[in-house]
């Protein structure tokens, strides 16, 4: 407990007027003279008895009242922990802001982040002088106290929202450290310490399983005053795009493509127009496609928009949803497309050639597609005695048909294509020898070791099961889940494989819990391996391997095949969209050697990147800002010209607000202030800084113990007159 104003506690020795009083104006008792003087005497006895008791708690009455409000005029204050001091005293504050995109939600004409900045101009003018200020954010960098309060206004009206925002918690925690240790050239620390904290409540930022850490730095400064200060709109209304999903981020030449997304609302319903629009030649957004869509209140609606065939080239666009509401930022989502050449696929198979290997090329490129131009791939077959004199660095995959022994040097050939970002699909069959596959280069590229023979299972009551329908090279099944007819398209062999290599990914599994289809990573490139093969082509009265190849509507193996040379092909390209704050990372192809490039971001800024040619890729670390980036190198004609796109993360549309439970649980054991206007921030602050004042509840009680002292008063002076 401590006193505002100490010095009036000195009036409490007021107290000691009543007992003067009550000592000099005590009544004396009065003689008379009455014949039944023993009864005189008894009843003598008792009356003083009883104006004792009376005159002694009128005595009290009368000291409890007067040191009460000498008490009350000291204006004490509690606090439960922490430094009590004087209002004025100089205080070590930092002002944290949440910066995240949500910030830019409107409601009243102003941004959330903007009633944050003026919200903190006004709590500066109110902080006592040579207080020391620091102003955090969430975008990346180290807390310091600033200057001056002058410096620290310049700094908040400065902010602004970063599409890559630190964790909140992260923020905390670095601002609880400096507020422990203080900065080193700074030797005068004030010994009162506050946090405060301008966010939009937003459920994403107040996620009370991540903040353990924060809680324990937290608790680690006694006597913090902590203040969460609500900027939020109490019922936002929003209409948001969800993340993009393209049909592919490299398509080939002369094919259609799509894009699906979802509508999703917050609090608001009706019609709402979706578009596309792809850059032109002469930089201007061409609308291509548009679609509309009803949706709810608090609800979402998927939409896929098909688009026609492109030129080669690195293509980008965004998707814009009409109309105007409370966070624009979610609003236009951006995407980069790159467009190729048919994929060239290099198929290696035993003589016949042509007979082991038309059910693949067929199935990647059917004729009727490739007399029109429209073939997604470009199919070459040898066989495999011709597989080293192949350049394979001109090849997107490189697949072995059914392959027999073959020597170490097309291993050798097959792993350092691989390790350059090179696909390689190989499907077992017939002619594999397991003793020919264990040699040390064999195995530097299969994903696992061959069983001494192939399983057979003349039933036919096996067959393909997809298990892991979230690896992109069967993501095209997942729409189909359910529906897709595996158990009509019997295996009667298979190889098995045992013993996979490290990272290696089981894809499928036959009905019997085995490897169908895995995949291993090999340095930039991927091995792909099926355990029943694609060619339909078998020894003289020898049972055929499985029915997926050739049974009737096959459509499933049509599609699978496409999918695993279309996931090997795209491994050389690599990805092209990404979110805010993650390393884009562009694959370059062999004849795209430059050492420096033009970056173009978003916001128009043009700078210098430099590229290593020997590690076929490009690196950009600096993603803040969405939109559409861009890199050049060699000019014009004949130069490079590469892109990729950043995107917003859809946490970034949640405008869910938490409650002051949720920041209970938030912060635990250490007690925070809740404010949501000036008015409740003056309180908290004057609250935190001198306790919680007793005035009120002390002149409360001095009314009530003189009101009963008067009452008492004029009853027992009433009644000792009327007994005189």
């Amino acid at each position: 407990m401590d006193f505002v104003t100490p010095g009036l506690l000195f009036g409490a020795a007021a107290a000691a007027v009543p007992i003067v009083l009550h000592l000099v104006m005590r009544q004396q008792p009065r003689y008379l003279d009455f014949p039944a003087l023993r009864f005189v005497r008894a009843r003598q006895s008792a009356n003083r008895r009883r104006l004792k008791l009376r005159h002694l708690l009128l005595l009290l009455l009368r000291v409890a009242a007067l040191a009460m409000l000498a008490l009350a005029l000291a204006r004490p204050s509690i606090k439960a922990s922490g430094i009590i001091g004087d209002q004025e005293a100089p205080v070590a504050a930092a002002l944290v802001f949440d910066t995240s995109p949500r910030m830019d939600y409107k409601a009243d004409n102003q941004t959330r982040l903007q009633a944050a900045q003026e919200m903190a101009g006004w709590l500066l003018k109110q902080l006592p002088p040579d207080s020391l200020v620091a102003v955090i954010d969430s975008a990346l960098g180290q807390p310091v106290f600033q200057v001056d309060l002058g410096a620290a206004q310049q700094r908040v009206s400065r902010l602004e929202t970063t599409a890559a925002p630190r964790h909140l918690w992260e923020i905390i925690e670095q601002t609880a450290e400096l507020l422990i240790k203080g900065e080193p050239q700074r030797k005068d620390m004030p010994e009162r310490k506050e946090l405060y904290i301008f966010s939009d409540l937003t459920k994403p930022e107040w996620d009370a399983q991540a903040a353990a850490t924060m809680r324990q730095r937290l608790a680690e400064l006694v006597g913090l005053g902590v203040y969460v200060i609500d900027v939020g709109a109490r019922e936002p209304q929003n209409v948001a795009l969800g993340e993009l999903r393209l049909s592919a981020e490299t398509i080939p030449r002369n094919r259609p493509w799509s894009i699906a997304t979802e509508v999703v609302s917050t609090g608001v319903s009706g019609e709402r127009s979706v578009e596309v629009y792809l850059r032109g030649e002469n930089e201007t957004a061409e609308k291509r496609a548009q679609e509309i869509v009803t949706i709810g209140a608090g609800a979402s609606q998927g939409i896929e928009l098909a688009l026609g065939p492109l030129d080669t080239g690195t293509h980008q666009g965004y998707v814009r949803l009409v109309g105007a509401d409370g966070l624009e930022v979610d609003n236009r989502r951006w995407f980069t497309i790159d467009v190729k050449p048919p994929w060239k696929v290099l198929a290696a198979a035993s003589p016949p050639v042509f007979d082991h290997t038309r059910n693949l090329t067929e199935a990647l490129a059917p004729e009727g597609l490739r007399q029109t131009g429209r073939a997604k791939f470009d199919c070459t077959t040898v066989s495999l005695k011709e597989l080293p004199q192949q350049t394979l660095d001109d090849f997107a995959v490189v697949c072995l048909i059914d392959p027999g022994p073959l020597d170490d040097g097309i291993w050798e050939q097959l792993e350092h294509y691989a390790a350059s970002g090179g696909g390689v699909g190989i499907f077992l069959g017939a002619a594999a020898k397991p003793d020919a596959l264990k040699s040390d280069a064999a195995r530097s590229v299969l994903p696992g070791e061959l069983s001494a023979f192939p399983v057979n299972n003349p039933q036919g009551d096996v067959y393909f099961n997809i298990v892991n329908d979230e690896h992109p090279l069967v993501a095209k099944f997942r729409r189909l889940q359910g529906s897709v007819p595996w158990d009509a398209f019997p295996i009667y062999k298979y190889w098995l494989l045992r013993n996979l290599s490290p990272g290696t990914s089981e894809v499928a599994l036959y009905s019997t819990r085995e490897p169908a289809l895995v995949e291993r990573p090999l340095g930039k490139g991927h091995v792909v391996v099926m355990t029943t093969p694609v060619s339909a082509v078998n020894s003289a009265g020898e049972e055929p391997w499985n029915d997926l190849v050739t049974g009737l509507g096959n459509w499933p193996y049509m599609m699978l095949v496409d999918q695993i040379c279309a996931y090997l092909a795209g491994s050389t390209e690599g990805q092209l969209n990404y979110l805010a704050g993650e390393t884009a990372v562009l694959r370059l192809s062999a004849d795209q050697r430059a050492s420096a490039f033009l970056l173009a971001t978003p916001r128009g800024d043009t700078y210098r990147q430099a590229a290593d040619p020997s590690k076929r890729s490009l690196v950009v670390a600096s993603t803040q800002w969405v939109g559409n980036y861009r890199l050049t190198a060699g000019g014009e004609e004949g130069g490079i010209d590469r892109g990729f796109s950043i995107n917003l993360p859809m946490k970034a549309s949640d405008l869910t607000r938490t409650d002051e439970e949720g920041l209970k649980e938030v912060f635990g054991d250490t007690e925070f202030q809740l404010a949501q206007n000036r008015d409740e921030i003056d309180r908290k602050i004057s609250t935190g800084r001198v306790g919680r004042e007793l005035f009120p509840l002390l002149i409360a009680l001095v009314a009530i113990v003189l009101a009963a002292e008067n009452l008492l008063a004029n009853r027992f002076y009433r009644g000792e007159r009327g007994a005189g």
